[in-house]
């Protein structure tokens, strides 16, 4: 389209092994769906195009991303930060039935953090099609927004819920980042990245789930 302006922006999706994640792009780049365990071994990097809105002037401009799925399995750990190099953001993704992988969240957003400095995060609690078994609730999510200064979506890989509105506001959330470069010092940074992050998501109880099938998400 003439005229229209063009990103390309490294993201990265971090979190432990078999959260999620590369059946999560696998739904966002192909919108398909596969339940087998695929260990990634090292990273993965796929591109996907997509239009978003200029909130400034509200005109259409296109976001490439260049998607690199990290591995999760926490022994490759110094592997793992060599991939972070030129990342401008990340979706953390927590698989919503294990409690220990939001346990590991600190600990993959200090690792990114301390390679690149503090880049937009988006928190993704996946595999919300397994309802009955949820074993996160929104109170355990409040320190990580308040401390990260930022939001979560609940998504789901197999049903596909929410997985191409959390690359969306990824999208957003850089292009804002972007055009607020060189503005005035009191402008927050956290405020900035909250505006797209979307409001407080609330994660539903466990009355009235329906659904008790086995999602083995990949990695």
């Amino acid at each position: 389209m003439p005229g229209m302006k063009y990103f390309r922006r490294k993201i990265c999706l971090l979190g432990d092994a078999a959260v999620g994640k590369t059946s999560l792009i696998r739904r966002y780049v192909e919108d398909k769906f596969d339940d087998k365990y695929v260990v990634t071994l090292g990273t993965k990097v796929t591109m996907r195009e997509q239009v978003i809105q200029d909130p400034n002037s509200n005109q259409p401009m296109n976001m490439t991303l260049m998607i690199w799925d990290i591995l999760g399995q926490r022994e490759y750990k110094r592997l793992q930060t060599s991939f972070y190099r030129g990342a401008n953001g990340a979706l953390v993704v927590v698989d919503i039935t294990r409690k220990e992988t939001l346990d590991s969240l600190h600990g993959w957003i200090l690792s990114l953090f301390n390679s690149v400095g503090k880049v937009p995060i988006l928190i993704l609690l996946n595999k919300n099609d397994l309802t009955e078994q949820t074993a996160i609730k929104s109170e355990d999510m409040d320190d990580a927004i308040k401390k990260y200064e930022t939001s979560y979506l609940l998504t789901s890989a197999k049903t596909g819920e929410n997985v191409d509105l959390a690359f969306k506001k990824m999208s957003e959330m850089l292009l804002f980042r972007e055009q607020s470069k060189g503005s005035q010092e009191g402008n927050s940074k956290s405020d900035e990245m909250k505006q797209f992050a979307g409001p407080e998501t609330k994660i539903p109880s466990e009355t009235g789930a329906t659904s008790d099938k086995n999602d083995n998400d990949s990695a």
